[in-house]
C-alpha cells in the first residue's frame, strides 16, 4: 500500500492513484487516462492555491489543481518573503521551518519606507523572512506533493457552467472536469471571476514600474534611489540579510526595479521598455543585455465584490490586487486560503450547511480592503514632491513612537487581524498565541495540536470538565495548564481564560469557562449540529 507521501506523486506522474478512485492525464494530452471528477478543483497553483489544496487534503476533501505551467518554475522572483501571520500559519501545518531554513530572518514590516519593528511583539516569530517567491512555491509544492492532490499541469481552464449541484468545467485541451465546487486563485486577471461576472470594483493606476533581472555591462549603485519619477533600485539576485540589512553578492545577474514616466501600457514589457525607462530615471541603461524575465506591476486597486457565487469561490488575486508596497499580497492570498479551506472541507462533506461559506467573505473581504487602504497611503507617501516629503517625515516622527509603532507593525504583519465574532473576551476573533502548554501527554504547543488542521477546545479549568461528546468526532479537547502572561501583539496583557475553542486557522471562536455557555452554539455554527441531531 502506498504510504500518503506517494500518492501526489503517482497522481501527477502515472496516473496510479494508490487505491483512490482519480487519475490524471498526462500533461501533453497523449494517455488514456480519464479526467476525475473531484470534490474541489482549485485553478492556479501558486502560493494560495497550493496551501488551499494542503488545507483541503488535509481535511480529506478529494481535491485537484489545474495550473497553466508544465511545471512549478516560475518567471522572475516575484513576492520577496513572508510576514509573522503567515510564519505562524505555516507553524500551524508543521511545515514553517522549512521556509525558516532557506530564508532569512528580518525585521520587513514597514508603510512606505518607514520600517517598524516587531521583534518585542509576544509571538514566537517577531519577525519576517526574506524569501524569493519561487522558493516559497517550491516548498509548498513540496508539501503538497506529500498529500493526496491531483495535479493537472500545462493546460487552462477554458470556462465553465454550474448547476444546484456541481460545476463543469472546460480545459484548453478540450477536454473537461467535474467538480462539486470550484475555486478560483487564478491571479489579478482571472478568468474564473470574470466567467462568474464578479464585479472587480476598485481605482486605476496612477504609477506603473518595471521589474526584470538582466545582466549590465556597468554596475549601477546597488540599494533603493528616490527621484522625482519615483523609487527605483538595484540589486543582486543573490543577497542575504546581516542584523537586517541586505547584503548583496558581488556576481551574478542584477534585478531591477524603475518606475516608468508613463502609465497605461498593457503590452508585455520588452528589453527596450526597460531600457528607455532607465535612460529617462538614470541617464543610462548600463549596457543591459540577456534578460532573464521582464514584468510590469502598478498601483492598481481592486476588489472583487463577492468572494463567492454559489459554487465558485475567489482566494489570493483573483479576489484582491493592490501595489506590492508592504509585500502584503502573497500573505494575505495564503490566510486567504487557511480561512476557507476547514469551511469548505466541512461543507463539502456535509459536516456543515452551504451557509458557513458566507463566513469566508465576511470575514476576508474586510482584511483585503484595509490592506488595499494601506497600500494606497503607502504609494502616496512615496511621491518625492516636498509636500510628501514632509507628510513622509511627519508619518515616520509618528511611527516612532511605541503605541502608533505597535498598532501599525501588527497591521502590516497581519497579527492584528479580528475576525467579528461578536462582544466578549479579547481573545475571541484573534489569533490564538502558541503557548506552552503542559497536558497529561507532556509538554505541547498549541500550534502542535493545530498540525492536522482539526479545531481544539482547551480547557484550563478542573480536567476533564468540559464535555463535548455529541462533537467528539470533529473537536479534540485537551485539558492543559499555562503558567504566564497571555498577551496579544497590539494590545497587551489579557484576562487568562477558563476555557477557549481554537478554529482550524488558529483564530479563537469561543472563550468561556466550565459552564459551557454557548459553547454548544459556536460549536455548531462552526462546527456543524451535533451527532444526536
Amino acid at each position: 500500500m502506498k504510504s500518503p507521501q506517494k500518492h501526489a506523486r503517482a497522481h501527477l506522474f502515472s496516473g496510479d492513484a494508490g487505491g483512490l478512485k482519480k487519475r490524471a492525464i498526462s500533461n501533453d494530452g497523449s494517455g488514456l487516462m480519464s479526467m476525475p471528477d473531484a470534490d474541489v478543483l482549485i485553478v492556479g497553483a501558486g502560493p494560495t492555491g497550493l496551501m488551499l489544496a494542503g488545507e483541503l487534503a488535509l481535511a480529506g476533501v478529494d481535491v485537484a489543481i489545474v495550473e497553466r505551467r508544465a511545471s512549478q518554475d516560475l518567471a522572475g522572483s516575484r513576492a520577496g518573503g513572508l510576514h509573522s501571520r503567515t510564519i505562524e500559519v505555516l507553524d500551524q501545518r508543521g511545515i514553517a521551518d522549512r521556509f525558516l531554513s532557506e530564508g532569512q530572518v528580518a525585521q520587513v514590516a514597514g508603510l512606505a519606507s518607514i520600517r517598524l519593528d516587531i521583534s518585542d511583539f509576544p509571538t514566537r516569530h517577531p519577525y519576517g523572512l526574506g524569501l524569493w517567491q519561487n522558493h516559497i512555491e517550491r516548498i509548498l509544492a513540496g508539501w503538497v506533493d506529500e498529500l493526496p492532490v491531483t495535479l493537472h499541469r500545462g493546460r487552462d481552464v477554458t470556462g465553465f457552467t454550474q448547476d444546484a449541484a456541481g460545476v463543469d468545467i472546460a480545459l484548453s485541451d478540450g477536454q473537461s472536469l467535474r467538480a462539486k465546487y470550484l475555486v478560483g486563485c487564478d491571479g489579478g486577471r482571472s478568468l474564473i471571476r470574470k466567467a462568474a461576472g464578479i464585479a472587480f470594483p476598485g481605482w486605476d493606476p496612477t504609477t506603473s514600474s518595471l521589474l526584470a533581472e538582466v545582466e549590465m555591462a556597468e554596475q549601477p549603485e546597488l540599494g533603493i534611489h528616490r527621484t522625482a519619477f519615483g523609487v527605483h533600485s538595484f540589486g543582486r539576485v543573490e543577497y542575504e540579510i546581516r542584523d537586517g540589512e541586505i547584503i548583496y553578492g558581488d556576481k551574478g545577474p542584477i534585478g531591477v526595479m524603475v518606475t516608468e514616466k508613463d502609465v497605461g501600457a498593457t503590452s508585455e514589457p520588452t528589453l527596450r521598455d526597460l531600457s528607455e525607462a532607465l535612460i529617462a530615471v538614470c541617464g543610462t541603461d548600463y549596457g543591459i543585455h540577456n534578460p532573464t524575465w521582464i514584468s510590469r506591476f502598478t498601483d492598481m486597486t481592486r476588489q472583487a465584490a463577492a468572494y463567492r457565487d454559489r459554487r465558485v469561490l475567489l482566494a489570493g488575486d483573483a479576489a484582491h490586487v493592490h501595489a506590492p508596497d508592504g509585500g502584503q499580497g502573497l500573505n494575505t492570498g495564503v490566510q486567504d486560503a487557511v480561512n476557507l479551506g476547514w469551511k469548505l472541507a466541512q461543507v463539502v462533506k456535509g459536516t456543515s450547511p452551504e451557509s458557513l461559506l458566507d463566513t469566508y467573505h465576511a470575514e476576508r473581504h474586510p482584511v483585503a480592503a484595509r490592506v488595499l487602504r494601506n497600500t494606497m497611503a503607502s504609494i502616496v507617501l512615496r511621491r518625492e514632491d516636498e509636500r510628501t516629503k514632509a507628510l513622509r517625515d511627519t508619518m515616520s516622527e509618528l511611527l516612532g513612537m511605541d503605541e502608533p509603532r505597535r498598532r501599525f507593525a501588527a497591521m502590516m504583519s497581519g497579527l492584528d487581524i479580528h475576525y467579528d465574532l461578536g462582544e466578549g473576551h479579547p481573545l475571541l476573533g484573534r489569533r490564538m498565541p502558541d503557548l506552552d502548554l503542559v497536558t497529561a501527554n507532556g509538554p505541547l504547543r498549541v500550534f502542535t495540536l493545530l498540525h492536522d488542521a482539526r479545531p481544539v477546545l482547551l480547557n484550563f479549568g478542573e480536567p476533564g470538565g468540559l464535555d463535548i461528546t455529541p462533537w467528539a468526532d470533529r473537536v479534540q479537547v485537551v485539558d492543559a495548564k499555562y503558567v504566564g502572561t497571555w498577551e496579544l501583539p497590539a494590545i497587551g496583557a489579557v484576562t487568562a481564560p477558563t476555557a477557549v475553542l481554537v478554529r482550524p486557522d488558529g483564530y479563537v471562536a469561543w472563550v468561556g469557562d466550565l459552564t459551557q455557555l454557548g459553547l454548544a452554539d459556536t460549536l455548531t455554527t462552526w462546527f456543524g449540529p451535533p451527532v444526536s441531531a
